[in-house]
């Protein structure tokens, strides 16, 4: 017997890039940054970018999307204390929506369960940009961003790896976005076919 199920009432599969609100995650690797600007995107309201006042790569204004350069407030502290110390404070004001943190050096237990109780406070999103093997054990997820070769000229991939997620699954994926807005294309990974095509 074959029972034919209601497609139109299915539920849409949740999206995998959706950060936990009132949660710090973690994103590692060459394409970290460009995760970070994708969430930027996604989150309405003020967005707090925390990074070394002696880190000379820092996000260009001009060239950011339309409409974020004007909710976009930089902090350089000169210090790793007051680099953490900035972000735990960006975390508790409620009316912003990311703070995004670029720390130098390994995140220890406690600093990674403060921070949670921070965002948990305020209600706010917290995405640090770590070095690999820096992490906290703290953390709600964890992100492992790389660029990726495209054929095309004109498409931008990048291959996300969710590797550490405390309430769900881990899992890979290619996506193809171009960096003016959330909107992007989910690539699938070529393979070889095992079956005669039809």
């Amino acid at each position: 017997m074959t029972i034919l199920r209601d497609l139109a009432h299915r539920q849409a599969p949740a999206d995998p890039f959706a950060l936990t609100k009132a949660r710090v995650h973690e994103a590692e690797g060459l394409g970290r940054r460009a995760f970070a600007l994708f969430q930027t995107l996604r989150h309405t309201g003020t967005v707090i970018w925390i990074l070394p006042a002696h880190e000379p790569q820092r996000p260009m204004l001009r060239g950011l999307p339309d409409g974020l350069s004007e909710r976009l407030l930089l902090i350089t502290p000169k210090s790793e204390t007051d680099l953490l110390w900035c972000v735990e404070e960006s975390l508790r004001a409620a009316p912003v929506g990311l703070v995004i943190a670029e720390p130098q050096q390994v995140l220890s237990l406690t600093a990674g369960r403060r921070l949670q109780l921070a965002a948990e406070a305020g209600q706010t999103t917290g995405l640090m940009l770590i070095r690999a093997g820096q992490g906290s054990s703290a953390t709600e997820t964890r992100w492992h961003c790389t660029p990726k070769a495209a054929t095309n000229a004109d498409s931008t991939l990048h291959c996300w790896n969710l590797n550490k997620n405390k309430k769900g699954t881990a899992g890979s994926w290619v996506l193809n976005w171009h960096g003016a807005s959330a909107a992007f294309d989910m690539v699938s990974e070529t393979g070889e076919r095992c079956e005669s095509a039809d």
